[in-house]
């Protein structure tokens, strides 16, 4: 029987196998589409396709650092269950995987699953893979940033390997470069546990900053509310949520409402110098609650909860006299946006006899 373009299509879309794998079955069969699904469940390449409406949503992140310090890559594979996250098979599948994706300078899943490693193409890779362990198993996500000159990566894995940050600054020198791998190592650890979602403010749009803004204050206000009633003080509603709505116009109108605060209060004008500048860090602290949450240099140091990230920073060039900015910053978590399908035990026995 002739095998056609659509035949193989149609068996490819129905278990997910290579196109000539469905092609070889198909051939094999003679053009018998059940038989077809048979011969490729049977080589273990029908397996992957039928697991694949199964969502994976547990599994591994892995962090690449090379060992110039000027390549990191960051990949997240899944698996269905943690069980098999634990299974040394995976571990080293992603482990190799990862590695391959910064050597081969990878970018796109398409360029992933077209590649080849250990002398096949990787799309068959995983489905031996998938075969083997026996679970639905996705590359979800991955990326590499590259160090600019005078630049560097540092990157960090939590000890479950479900969380993992990587960070690329720039420096002046070669010599600041070295001086502040330390530093950016320990930022990396501050990212993986407080979660920020990206630099600072200035990747925000505006009508974002207000959105949560009018949610800020809705949170603190309903926080009030339980507040009065346990006879506890209650949280200044702020005036800003973001750096981004403090304008220099904004800062010198408080300036001079803080220097007529001072005067009502008969303080020595000489000392006003000294006061002023720990009240407007306290008046920023208190408006700029959205980038404390969502932004790397807008929180505080788990290492010295005083000072923010952007002043560690700032402190630290101070220090070594040069100059460090962080240019780039990912942070994977496992699972991170996905839904885990809930079914009972009846049921996922009962999908799994069907």
């Amino acid at each position: 029987m002739e095998i056609n373009a659509q035949m193989v299509k149609e068996l490819r879309e129905s278990t997910g196998a290579g196109m000539m794998d469905c092609k070889k079955a198909l051939q094999e069969a003679n053009g018998d589409m059940d038989k077809a699904v048979d011969i490729l469940r049977e080589k273990g390449l029908g397996k992957a396709a039928k697991k694949a409406d199964r969502l994976a949503s547990e599994g591994l992140v892995c962090v690449e650092i090379s060992n110039d310090n000027k390549v990191a890559t960051i990949s997240e594979i899944n698996s269905e269950t943690d069980f098999v996250a634990k299974n040394q098979n995976f571990v080293n599948l992603v482990q190799n995987t990862t590695t391959h994706i910064q050597n081969q300078n990878i970018k796109t899943l398409d360029e992933l699953n077209s590649s080849t490693i250990d002398g096949i193409k990787f799309e068959d890779y995983l489905k031996n893979q998938i075969a083997t362990i026996g679970e639905n198993l996705v590359v979800r996500r991955f990326e590499t940033i590259k160090a600019e000159p005078n630049g560097f990566v540092s990157g960090y894995l939590h000890s479950n390997k479900r969380v993992g940050v990587i960070i690329a600054a720039t420096c002046d020198s070669e010599q600041s470069v070295e001086k502040s791998k330390e530093l950016i190592k320990n930022l990396c650890m501050h990212a993986a546990a407080m979660k920020p979602q990206v630099i600072s403010y200035n990747e925000f749009d505006k009508d974002f900053i207000e959105k949560e803004f009018l949610a800020l204050k809705g949170e603190l206000e309903k926080e009030n509310e339980e507040l009065v009633r346990l006879g506890k003080p209650l949280h200044k509603i702020p005036e800003f949520g973001s750096k981004a709505q403090i304008t220099d116009e904004i800062l010198a109108r408080v300036t001079d409402e803080l220097k007529a605060e001072l005067k009502k209060q008969n303080k020595p004008e000489q000392i006003w110098d000294k006061i002023i500048p720990g009240q407007i860090d306290r008046f920023l602290a208190d408006n700029t609650q959205i980038d404390q949450r969502l932004t790397l240099l807008g929180q505080f140091f788990v290492m010295d909860d005083k000072k923010t990230i952007a002043q560690v920073l700032d402190e630290h060039a101070q220090r070594i006299g040069g100059k460090i900015q962080i240019v780039k910053y990912i942070r994977f978590e496992v699972g991170e946006g996905l839904e885990k399908k809930s079914e009972d035990f009846a049921a996922e026995v009962a999908a799994q006899m069907a």
